[in-house]
């Protein structure tokens, strides 16, 4: 099918359009950008210089992507926002570009399958992984990493550095400075871990063996007086068997930022 240009859009001639593109009223697509098969911008779309995305993506109005960081060490160096294929962004997101490789990455990076909802922005630096759900209004700060198949609720705030696990859920208002390991539930203004996010891993098809064996090496790593290390060491041997386990000990142990605690007492859900 034809690609289809609404008469007041400005598309610049060295904008890369794929098959099927729909853009429409008073969208801005400036030049260096490559927009994939079959997406759908709607009205008031900005996608700035150095920007780049996959196949099958929508996006709602006054979307913008490809703005330059809000970061005072950036010096117009070329670096990118890539998105990847069948993502939904809802009005008014914004994700910015990298800083470059000497303080940051070359590219701001959203993987498949996401849904970043109304007011969400993605600051520079930041990669997404797949199937990421982003609530309204939550604001991911510089040099953040979001594993695969997670959930950040509404108006949530990740402070710069931030890691966040495969599969983690995190609460609606919530404020996080350290890492939040992956299987997770952590909600708070200040926020702790609840507990595995054993509803989301159900849903996801992880088996009752392993979401077991998650809720026992979250309890004798996060809730027990055994000190960390040994915690650690422990649980390591105790669920060898259970790769999903592993993974979460050796996030970790990797942590730079710390890893957020149990809250006093919170309930596993």
């Amino acid at each position: 099918m034809a690609t289809e240009i609404h008469p007041s859009a400005i598309v610049d001639s060295g904008a890369q359009l794929g098959e099927n593109v729909k853009i429409g009223p008073f969208c801005i697509i400036e030049g260096n950008t490559v927009i994939g098969d079959d997406c759908t911008l709607g009205a008031n779309v900005q996608i700035k210089s150095f920007t780049r995305m996959g196949k099958g993506n929508t996006l709602d109005s006054g979307v913008v992507l490809g703005g330059l960081p809000q970061h005072l060490g950036f010096k117009g160096e070329e670096t990118w926002v890539v998105l990847g294929d069948n993502n939904i962004l809802r009005e008014y997101v914004t994700i910015h570009r990298a800083t470059g490789v000497d303080i940051g990455r070359e590219s701001t990076i959203v993987g498949n399958n996401c849904m970043i909802m109304a007011y969400a922005h993605v600051a520079h630096d930041c990669t997404l992984g797949d199937h990421v759900i982003i609530a309204n209004a939550a604001n991911i700060a510089g040099h953040v990493d979001v594993g695969n198949y997670v959930t950040i609720g509404g108006m949530a705030g990740l402070h710069q550095f931030v890691r966040i696990g495969d599969y983690a859920f995190v609460g609606a208002m919530s404020g996080f400075g350290q890492d939040i390991p992956p299987y997770m539930i952590a909600t708070g203004v200040r926020g702790v871990l609840q507990g595995p996010n054993s509803i989301g891993l159900r849903r996801n098809g992880f088996k009752a063996k392993t979401c077991n064996s998650i809720k026992k090496a979250y309890r004798l790593i996060f809730r027990s007086e055994t000190p960390r290390k040994e915690a650690l060491d422990q649980a390591e041997q105790e669920f060898a068997d259970v790769p999903e386990v592993q993974n979460l000990i050796e996030f970790i142990r990797s942590s730079k930022r710390g890893v957020t605690s149990a809250g006093h007492g919170s309930k596993e859900i």
